[in-house]
Formats: structure tokens, sequence, C-alpha cells
């Protein structure tokens, strides 16, 4: 079946080729033709794979319960108990999984003192550093430059690249000149303008 849809398809892109040659949409709309009756050629085998599949688990779920022998009743009343009792809030019965954002977090206790001085740590390292004061004749070398700074998105600020704010950080090079067209400001931690104005004199 598969290669008879194979055929139909590679026989329709030959008429959208002629169609695309000649100009004529007569071959354009028998090739959408065959392109549709190669689609419904594999929905018809899909449903058909389907069908014996769901066939072949039916005959093999009868040929197991012609094989099990019949147990005591009090057995039978006995095993769905302990089933219950040995599903656990992490394995759950069949049919009961849920969402898993509405399955809570388990509560883990942290230690005061490791807690507070890593969120410290991070509210610091997402904080960007200041503001670069530059003097009126560093800005006059600086604002022409093309020496390479980097920025990172969200940001306001452009570095040097071995600014220590940015250890960690996905960077974007630019040049120092087009950083400030855009509307970048320099770091105050690595002080890119004095350091490039410096380079320059």
């Amino acid at each position: 079946m598969l290669y008879i849809v194979l055929v139909l398809v590679l026989a329709a892109l030959g008429l959208l080729v002629t169609a695309l040659i000649t100009g004529s949409s007569l071959w354009a709309w028998v090739s959408i033709g065959l392109s549709v009756l190669a689609g419904l050629l594999l929905l018809v085998d899909w449903l058909r794979r389907r069908k014996s599949a769901d066939r072949d688990a039916d005959t093999g779920a009868e040929a197991d319960s012609d094989e099990e022998k019949p147990e005591p009743e009090e057995k039978d009343k006995a095993a769905p108990a302990e089933a219950d009792a040995e599903q656990t809030t992490l394995l759950p019965a069949t049919g009961e999984l849920g969402d898993p954002a509405d399955v809570p977090e388990p509560d883990v206790e942290k230690p005061v003192s490791e807690s507070e001085p890593q969120s410290e740590a991070k509210a610091v390292r997402d904080t960007p550093p200041g503001v670069e004061e530059t003097s009126p004749e560093d800005l006059e070398v600086v604002k022409d430059l093309e020496d390479e700074v980097v920025v990172v998105d969200e940001y306001p600020r452009y570095h040097l690249v071995d600014c220590g704010w940015l250890s960690g950080r996905d960077t974007i090079p630019i040049g120092v000149g087009e950083a400030r067209q855009l509307g970048f400001t320099p770091c105050a931690r690595c002080g890119p303008d004095a350091v490039l104005a410096a380079a320059h004199r």
C-alpha cells in the first residue's frame, strides 16, 4: 500500500512541475487530486493496521484468560485491598494520573544560614551594575570608536569582554560607538569608556 502512495505522490509532483512549466491549471488540479488520493490511501492503511492491532490484542487477552486458573473467592476479595494498600502518592492507580503541574512540590526545609546568602548573591548577580561616569574628553574619544564591547540582552550596560559581571551570561559583541547610539551606557564595574579612551590617546 505504501508503494502505491509513493507512486501517487511522485506522479503528483511530476504533474505539478508540468503545470508550472506549461502554465496549465488542469495539470495542477490533477496533481492536487492525486495528492488527496494518496492521503486517503494512507488514512485507510492506518485504520486497517489499527483494527488488526486491536484484534491481535483482543485475541491475546482471550488466550491469557483461558490459561488462568480459577482461584478461591477469599483471595479475590483480598487482592483488591492489597493492591489499594500498595498504591502511593508517587505511583497513583491507573487512570488517576493528573496534570504534573497540580502535584505540589515536596517541602524541603533549608537551613536559614544557607538559603539567605544564596538569595542575596542571586539578587546581586541579577542587579545590573551602575553607570560609569564618563568625562567629556573620554566621551569625545569613545563615541566614534569601533572597538568591540559586549552587551547582555535585556540589560542596559555595555562591558569590556573581561568584566566580572558577565560570567555565565550570553553576550552579544558590538562596537562601542554603535552601543552608545543604541542607548547602552557604560558599566561602572569594568569602566569600558575610561579603558578604551586611555588606549586610544
